[in-house]
């Protein structure tokens, strides 16, 4: 009945007269959504009625012992601190969690989250099935997925012939998926369906690795552990679109990244560095002391020469000395040059980026000579038949042999452990310690956190040996993390928005593809950040009005029930009344989606437009028949209060 209901509405909405009613809020919008740590009006008025005026001090409120525990909250009412860790801890709050933890409290909830491996999370598993490729190594995704070219070698193919195979082996896959289509008659499935069906080839595989992230973050109940998952693929960030990585990403995500997600920040940085996909996305692979290159190089030079007198014409060499000298010439060129391969030697890019990005930060002191041993250090780090059975491997004989010197300590261990101790001591240093910590607490607390809380961060880092889990207790049980100026300071980057939406509308997504393409069409499509440095964590870089105005055409879309692969159903989350009045209908939506929360200007904008006809589904003459509910809730979850975390 509901559903019936909702297209009959939504057969009465017109793009302008949704741009109409959005113009009014995008304006608010625009106003009130801070800069990377700057304060406004609004965020302090989106408090609830016990909160203070923004030109007061705050004043403290005492909570239940028992509902916050040892938490320092004295900032924050009750609501307001299950929002703000639900919004920072994870993904934002799902209908009924706020009334849960409110019952069993705060302290036990965050103890839990820092605990994933005690908490069960069968139907997150249950819906990752969806994605057989997230399972597999990346020897087997190469041959489930291979390249265009990659059989036209062996088949004596030309690359015009090996392209137009590739393509009718790639429309027969199509074909056979689409012909598994099961048909329901609801066309944001249906329409999802044909859409995944017509993805084949090595792009499923970043689409599924897509899809099963956006899952995690929606389904997962270990929210927190999902959090620091995206957290640390952004700092140890991996393009997909690279050459081979396309095929190296799952095992870097699932091996390397999440099962470090909480554990020692040595282990984690070890574990990267030796990953296929940051091995070839960083070119580390490909580096190799200079002095080994010549020298091999010369060994092969006297290799051919030697035998060149037993195969180019010349006698053979005298029995028992074989390979003996040679006794002519090398053979006469035949005029056609051979393609000169480029010489090999060090590359620095993996070795100042591991110093710059994922550790001592670019501010701590070490000098283009100090890269360029780091650089030293790791050669022969490389992978073993990269579009065979790709796996780390060290090879000895490109590794620069003598001693290292990376920002005054010595490396003079030979082969291997010359990297693992340089990167052991990087991960160790009190300059790694301060960087990490800055990161964690711009991302957790505020654009801007103030350098007592990072210093505290450090030392927790620094005394339990980079124990990511030690760091981030310390900074939730810190007061800035539950200060006034904190709540809601921050603005959900567009994968959080597309996460926190949906856990709001309590969607059920069968097909989560539409979702993961609406976090790139809102400017972070996933896996597919260019730069090393990741996505940006500042507010700033979210705000602008390009952004703002597909924010909230996803929101409308979404609440419209017009989202593909998924469903909503307003009606029982609004309940009857709403359905026939404007007022009811925000006010519950409020309460809903805001627990209540907004400030006076944004309700003042929201209300100036419940008599439009796009509100009421009717001409301005006519007697109200229905009321819009998905373009009520969709400028509910447009308003600045929703967009921030």
């Amino acid at each position: 009945m509901h559903k019936k209901r909702i297209a009959h509405t939504n057969s009465r909405l017109d793009a302008s007269g949704t741009a109409i009613l959005g113009a009014a809020l995008f304006l608010g919008l625009t106003a009130a959504v801070p800069h990377a740590g700057a304060a406004n009006d609004a965020q302090s008025s989106a408090q609830s009625t016990v909160a203070p005026s923004a030109a007061a001090a705050p004043e403290r409120i005492a909570l239940d012992k028992k509902f916050k525990g040892k938490l320092p909250i004295t900032e924050l009412t009750e609501d307001e601190a299950i929002l703000h860790a639900m919004n920072r801890l994870a993904y934002g709050p799902r209908p009924g969690d706020v009334d849960q933890i409110r019952q069993t409290g705060l302290e036990k909830w965050i103890e839990q989250q820092l605990h994933p491996e005690t908490i069960e999370d069968a139907d997150l598993n249950q819906r990752l099935q969806r994605y057989p490729s997230i399972t597999m190594s990346s020897k087997r995704l190469l041959a489930e997925f291979p390249r265009p070219d990659q059989n036209a070698k062996q088949q004596g193919l030309s690359k015009e012939e090996a392209k137009d195979q590739y393509e009718q082996q790639l429309k027969a896959k199509q074909q056979e998926a689409e012909s598994q289509i099961i048909v329901t008659g609801n066309d944001n499935l249906d329409k999802a369906q044909q859409q995944l069906a017509k993805l084949q080839g090595p792009n499923r595989i970043i689409a599924e690795l897509s899809m099963a992230k956006v899952d995690r973050a929606v389904y997962s109940n270990r929210q927190l552990q999902a959090v620091m998952e995206d957290f640390w693929f952004n700092h140890f960030n991996v393009f997909a679109n690279k050459g081979d990585d396309k095929w190296f990403l799952t095992s870097y995500e699932r091996d390397t990244i999440r099962p470090h997600s909480m554990g020692k920040f040595q282990d984690l940085l070890l574990a990267t560095a030796k990953s296929p996909a940051m091995l070839f996305f960083l070119d580390n692979y490909l580096s190799a002391d200079p002095a080994a290159v010549a020298r091999q190089q010369a060994q092969k030079t006297f290799r051919r020469a030697r035998y060149q007198g037993g195969f180019a014409g010349g006698s053979m060499p005298t029995p028992g000395t074989f390979p003996g000298p040679a006794t002519s010439g090398p053979p006469a060129a035949s005029g056609v040059a051979a393609p000169k391969k480029p010489d090999r030697g060090l590359n620095e890019n993996y070795g100042r980026e591991v110093m710059e990005l994922h550790t001592i930060g670019v501010d701590a002191g070490y000098t283009q000579q100090d890269v360029i041993q780091m650089a030293e250090c790791l050669t022969g780090w490389t992978i073993h038949e990269p579009r065979k059975d790709p796996e780390f491997f060290f090879d000895e004989k490109i590794h620069g042999q003598g001693k290292k010197v990376v920002m005054g300590r010595t490396f003079n261990y030979g082969g291997e452990k010359d990297g693992e101790e340089a990167l052991k001591m990087l991960a160790n240093k009190p300059a790694t310690a301060k960087f990490i910590s800055t990161e964690l607490a711009r991302h957790f607390v505020s654009d801007n956190p103030t350098q007592s809380l990072i210093d505290r961060m450090a030392k927790s880092f620094s005394s339990s040996n980079g124990d990511i889990r030690a760091v981030l207790h310390t900074m939730i049980y810190s007061p800035e993390f539950w200060s006034k100026d904190a709540y809601r300071a921050k603005v959900k980057t567009p994968f959080e928005l597309v996460a926190s939406t949906a856990r709001a509308l309590n969607s059920e997504v069968t097909i989560t593809l539409p979702l993961s393409q609406w976090v790139g069409r809102m400017g972070e499509p996933l896996y597919l950040c260019q730069p090393p440095t990741g996505y940006s964590d500042k507010s700033e870089t979210w705000v602008n009005t390009g952004a703002l105005l597909n924010r909230l055409n996803f929101a409308l879309a979404f609440a419209a029930d017009k989202m593909g692969g998924a469903t909503i159903d307003l009606n029982n989350m609004l309940g009857e009344e709403a359905a026939k009045d404007p007022n009811a209908a925000l006010a519950r939506s409020i309460q809903v989606f805001l627990d209540g929360q907004i400030s006076s200007s944004t309700q003042a904008t929201l209300e100036a437009r419940l008599k439009d006809p796009q509100i009421l589904q009717a001409r301005l003459d006519d007697p109200v028949k229905q009321v819009n509910e998905g373009l009520i809730v969709g400028l509910v979850l447009g308003t600045p209060e929703f967009q921030r975390r």
